[in-house]
């Protein structure tokens, strides 16, 4: 308990609304062009348009293409400071009734180890437990050691799937992938 006067930390997740759209694009452009730096060509960082990227997000909470899909933001007294994005597995191999996924979790690249990623990931297992799934999956990047080491230590574990993407359509830019999972049944 704290006593009268002393300072609280004013964090918190919740669902997103529209209006976090351009804060959401402003971080994710931050995190993706630090966390794709040695994947992607410098001119296709450079090329983020965070303007472009907020009218995505407007759009796709304004019309979720499921309506398990969900967006959730974690906040530092009322400023964006991460957020991830959970909905049903479309991998093949996946059971969509069983199956959720965490599409993205990313925290701004200024404001990580204050534990905005552990909220944001815990938010993210009641979420998709509150949507009946039992079974969580989520793909990095092949060579996200940082967050393969946070997956791993919060319980996760890579099952052997891989991918790769190609992101323009032409093999030119090829971005390697392994998914990590995890029980929803036990509290994960």
């Amino acid at each position: 308990m704290t006593s009268p006067g002393s300072p609280t930390a004013d964090v918190s997740v919740r669902t997103a609304w529209p209006v976090d759209a351009e804060a959401l694009a402003q971080v994710q452009v931050r995190a993706w062009r630090e966390a794709y730096a040695a994947l992607l060509p410098a001119e296709v960082l450079d090329d983020l348009d965070a303007g472009a990227i907020a009218e995505q997000w407007q759009r796709s909470m304004a019309e979720p293409g499921d309506a398990r899909n969900r967006v959730l933001v974690a906040l530092e007294r009322a400023t964006l400071r991460g957020f991830a994005v959970t909905g049903p597995s479309p991998d093949p191999d996946a059971d969509p009734v069983v199956d959720g996924e965490i599409v993205e979790l990313v925290v701004d690249p200024a404001h990580r180890a204050a534990g905005h990623g552990s909220r944001l990931l815990q938010a993210c297992a009641d979420t998709l437990r509150a949507d009946r799934f039992t079974h969580a999956r989520t793909w990095l990047a092949s060579i996200d050691d940082a967050g393969r080491a946070f997956l791993t230590t919060a319980g996760w574990g890579p099952d052997g799937a891989h991918r790769e993407l190609d992101l323009h359509g032409d093999s030119s830019v090829l971005v390697k992938q392994v998914r990590l999972h995890t029980d929803l049944g036990d509290g994960a």
